[in-house]
């Protein structure tokens, strides 16, 4: 069985740096007076705001983490419900690595490495579906305010998918889990949504950031699953029937397939999965570079791939614009050649050079990167509990000021998080 040498620090410090963005992003929501390049781009816009790469990226980093944490998994015989996710990426010594030949690896199914695959993702779907309904709350028909409602269900979601000690009585664990499935069944019964004096009950609007994370998760998943890391030229050929899809869809290829597109999702367009395989391969290319001593020149390919996917994305532009609200083709690649370059920069300063220090402060945003997205939506839902005289002050909340403002509430939100990892409190998801 191949050897494992060292965790790799480029994703982890790919994956903080993205969250420390998204927490950012997100947090902007509370300005006025901010410049519109930080914001997302509108529908019709042909632009990237700041707001519109993250997104992308951080799909991105879910293909870059897909083979590490699978091939892993499959080696550890661990049984998934005790897994610490996202799981550590390494290298190993051996060119091999991705393949199982031990015969603990061996006894370690299949169909356990797709169970756990399986149940990642419909954490994250549900997770998606309540974050979106609570969007669509109906502040007049509710039977509880909203922001207790969005509180009680993160707090569920503490509950279900925390990563419970291994020392924890099964009983305890059994009742706290128990708990959190009590409170998002009781949060789905007390729902109201739609127009005041026309509610409705939850529903599909959408899938919501953390659905569409897995649904990307599980697409890219089962095929490398399928394929393994032998079969690059494959994967990248699934990547660019992917984009064929997401051209196809916004031609009018697609049109006849519109009534199904909310719940046949990957039908509706390949945009957000082709950005997710197109980190699968590069994580490939990267680890078998490393594993035969070519991680420089590995890095050089990724570059040139994300020169590659920056042409394709101009050549695109003229078509449909550059939208993450429309989800065009010139936008996916983009986005790709964006997070193809910032990784290989990033890799090349943590992994090459060994200069990881610079993302220290961030690291729990890597580690512990669902517990560090959610952590946002307890206070928020805190803050509108508690009123308006326990804001901040507008002059704080308004132009460059806020900016910073937004900046060192997510710079809290992580350290927040690391001082909860220290204490072993965080999402096993």
């Amino acid at each position: 069985m191949a050897q494992v040498i060292r965790r790799i620090a480029s994703i982890d410090a790919f994956r903080a740096l993205t969250m420390l963005l998204m927490i950012f992003v997100n947090d902007l929501i509370s300005l006025r007076g901010i410049p519109g390049w930080l914001e997302h781009a509108g529908e019709m816009e042909d632009r990237l705001g700041l707001a519109d790469v993250v997104f992308p990226a951080f799909l991105f980093i879910v293909g870059l983490s897909i083979p590490f944490a699978i091939d892993r998994h499959r080696r550890s015989g661990r049984r998934p419900i005790e897994q610490s996710l996202p799981e550590k990426d390494y290298i190993s010594v051996s060119p091999s690595s991705g393949e199982i030949d031990s015969r603990k690896a061996k006894g370690y199914s299949q169909k356990s490495t797709v169970f756990h695959i399986l149940s990642r993702s419909f954490a994250l779907l549900v997770m998606g579906v309540f974050e979106v309904n609570y969007e669509e709350y109906n502040r007049v028909d509710g039977p509880i305010n909203r922001y207790w409602w969005l509180l009680w269900t993160t707090i569920g979601f503490f509950l279900i998918w925390l990563d419970y000690p291994r020392e924890m009585a099964a009983k305890k664990k059994y009742f706290l889990r128990g708990s959190g499935i009590f409170l998002l069944a009781l949060m789905a019964f007390l729902y109201k949504g739609g127009e005041p004096g026309d509610p409705i009950w939850m529903r599909l609007h959408w899938y919501g950031i953390l659905g569409l994370i897995g649904w990307c998760y599980l697409i890219c998943a089962l095929l490398y699953l399928w394929m393994g890391q032998r079969r690059v030229g494959i994967l990248t050929v699934i990547m660019g029937l992917f984009l064929a899809i997401c051209v196809i869809d916004k031609a009018g290829g697609l049109h006849f397939f519109k009534p199904l597109r909310q719940f046949i999702w990957i039908v509706g367009s390949g945009s957000l999965p082709a950005i997710t395989m197109a980190g699968l391969i590069a994580a490939l290319i990267y680890r078998k570079g490393t594993e035969a001593g070519k991680a420089g020149r590995s890095l050089w390919i990724l570059m040139v791939l994300s020169l590659i996917f920056l042409v394709g994305g101009f050549i695109f532009r003229p078509f449909w614009g550059i939208s993450k609200i429309r989800a065009t083709p010139a936008w996916v690649m983009i986005c790709t050649s964006i997070s193809l370059a910032s990784f290989a920069l990033i890799a090349y300063i943590t992994d090459i050079k060994g200069r990881e220090a610079w993302c220290g402060p961030l690291r729990p945003a890597g580690t512990s990167t669902l517990t560090c997205y959610l952590l946002p939506y307890i206070h928020f839902a805190i803050s509108h509990l508690l009123g308006e005289a326990y804001r901040l002050p507008a002059v704080l909340r308004t132009g460059g000021i806020g900016i910073v403002k937004c900046l060192l509430y997510a710079f809290l939100i992580i350290r927040i998080t690391g001082w909860m990892e220290k204490r072993k409190i965080r999402l096993a998801i």
